[in-house]
């Protein structure tokens, strides 16, 4: 382990785990052109994200352990390839199935960037110090989605959706080369014979009913994230009839609300616990998903985000508490117990979200919908069951 990384290490692994918001939140503003070019309903250019976080998911059952076998710096090259290709494939896309493959295999490629980096914090600083860069790590990606979809706008107007495509494949080649020419490989990979997939090995993490419980809660607040993200450019430019400008702007206020309830949400926990947390998180999305319904005949912007404003705050609250406790358990199986989480948060939110966008009903009440489907976990948190999951886990 390193004692003292080095500055452009750091800048290395912030670089990296921008892939996967960059995918999304960029071009955001252009999915009605989308939905309009390739003449498909707003719903299934919507899959366009569902499926990326789904492969995104399922991908890192493997990558973790391939970035054991391999070195993180070769499963950061291979993903920055798999990447801009794909996002390349994407550009090129003349069919809704191109496209969607395209972006099943970009997810792909941005799991094998977001596991190196995560995995290279944790030889680069030790258990002791890792935390406080993860911390870091997640807040250069919390700035994405107040900065990209302003991009993604000026690009979706002045050349055509398929450009945010080609800035990602370029994004890919320029950070691909510096991965290349300045990564280090912070791990020695066993020279043992390693199985890449081992079942015994996630079933006792499965097996857990406190991990199969708060992995849930946040897969249903990832689900609520996903469903506002996915909804957010129907809703407000093609019923409400709102730029890209004006898209941009009320994406932005809410990015800024994440940031704030990221960075509290922290503190909030130390003070009152994790479990009041989680109660306080899943009444926030109550009420969010309520308001959303009843709002959802005023066809005014704020009517749309004052809701989602409430939810980011809830949200911000499970994710935190929820992955916690979630990971808590399990010591040396953490890495393991990790990947399923993430699998639960990516993929299970994808297969919710895009199931729940079939349904025949307006895309706000979707959302109220998907926000409102914490009332069953919210009620188990009030009962001695719950509890007595804890202390089985402790």
């Amino acid at each position: 382990m390193t004692n003292s990384p080095s500055k452009g290490q750091v800048m290395m692994l912030v670089l990296l785990v921008l892939f996967s918001p960059l995918a999304i939140d960029i071009y955001l503003p252009a999915l009605p052109n989308i939905a309009g070019d390739l003449n498909v309903a707003s719903t299934v250019a919507q899959d366009t994200i569902t499926w990326f976080m789904f492969s995104m998911g399922l991908g890192q059952l493997f990558a973790g352990p391939l970035a054991d076998k391999f070195g993180r710096k070769t499963i950061a090259v291979a993903g920055v390839v798999i990447y801009a290709l794909s996002a390349w494939l994407a550009y090129l896309a003349q069919s809704i199935e191109w496209l969607l493959l395209a972006r099943l295999l970009q997810g792909f490629g941005a799991c094998s960037t977001s596991v190196a980096a995560f995995a290279s914090v944790r030889d680069l600083f030790g258990p002791s110090r890792s935390g406080k860069m993860i911390s870091y790590l997640n807040g250069a990606i919390c700035f994405i989605p107040a900065l990209a979809p302003i991009l993604g706008s000026w690009l979706t107007i002045h050349f055509g959706w398929r450009s945010n495509f080609s800035l990602m494949a370029i994004f890919a080649v320029v950070v691909g080369l510096l991965v290349v020419v300045s990564m280090k490989e912070s791990h020695t990979p066993s020279s043992k014979p390693q199985k890449v997939f081992n079942p015994k090995r996630y079933w006792s993490v499965l097996k857990q009913p406190t991990f199969i419980f708060h992995s849930t809660m946040c897969l249903l607040a990832m689900a609520a994230i996903l469903a506002y993200v996915t909804s957010a450019p129907v809703i407000l430019m093609e019923q409400q009839g709102l730029s890209m400008t004006q898209f941009t702007m009320w994406f932005s206020i809410n990015a800024v609300v994440n940031i704030i309830a990221c960075m509290v949400a922290p503190k909030v926990m130390d003070k009152i616990g994790t479990h009041k947390c989680l109660i306080i998180g899943s009444l926030l999305l109550i009420v969010a998903g309520s308001a959303m319904y009843m709002l959802s005949d005023l066809h005014v912007a704020i009517a749309f985000m004052f809701p989602v404003f409430i939810s980011s705050v809830g949200c911000s609250l499970i994710l935190g508490s929820g992955a916690g406790q979630a990971l808590a358990p399990f010591g040396d199986r953490a890495g393991t117990a990790a990947a399923l989480l993430g699998l639960f948060q990516m993929s299970g939110s994808g297969v919710v979200v895009s199931w729940v966008q079939k349904l025949s009903y307006m895309p706000q009440v979707i959302v109220a919908i998907q926000m409102l489907f914490v009332i069953p976990v919210f009620l188990i948190l009030l009962t001695k069951t719950y509890r007595r999951w804890q202390l089985q886990a402790a």
